[in-house]
């Protein structure tokens, strides 16, 4: 694991009337699956609100709530192996740790289909993690672009920026 305060951002997406809004969260969520869920229960729970992480460039992580259940993407397992919000979150999904050998693979893991109602599919998921070149940050542009939140989230995230 690696024992250093994780760098990126988070961000609490939630629809206030019929708008999307989202907002930077404290970095202390990087590392902690608990924190980053708890963010996730304090928006307003109408339209299924979301959290994300994206941590270090090695990976993001989306919760997403519809009523009691929360559903979780981490985009590469492989990354439980240095850091803890992935280690919670594989945890969290009933994963195994990936084995030495699968480490220089990337792994997505988790529930693909969590923004199927916000217009992007589970196979447009999946095509989008495929892009072994992108970055995590370039690959949720590109989910919330699809998801016609990106004009907010490229307002959150330099929030969250200036926010460290």
């Amino acid at each position: 694991m690696i024992d250093v305060t994780a760098d990126g951002f988070a961000l609490a997406g939630f629809r206030d009337a019929d708008i999307w809004c989202l907002e930077p969260l404290p970095p202390a969520v990087l590392t902690d699956l608990g924190a980053l869920l708890q963010a996730l229960r304090g928006q307003p729970p109408e339209g299924g609100p979301f959290v994300l992480a994206c941590v270090d460039d090695e990976f993001f992580l989306v919760a997403r709530q519809d009523g009691p259940r929360i559903s979780i993407l981490l985009s590469d397992m492989t990354a439980s192996v240095e850091y803890p919000l992935a280690e919670q979150a594989l945890a969290r999904l009933g994963e195994d740790p990936p084995d030495d050998d699968e480490l220089d693979e990337v792994w997505p893991v988790g529930d693909l289909d969590l923004f199927a109602d916000l217009g992007v599919s589970e196979d447009e998921m999946q095509q989008i993690l495929d892009d072994l070149d992108a970055y995590p940050d370039e690959m949720l542009d590109a989910i919330v672009d699809r998801m016609g939140l990106g004009e907010a989230y490229a307002r959150a995230t330099e929030l969250a920026q200036v926010a460290r």
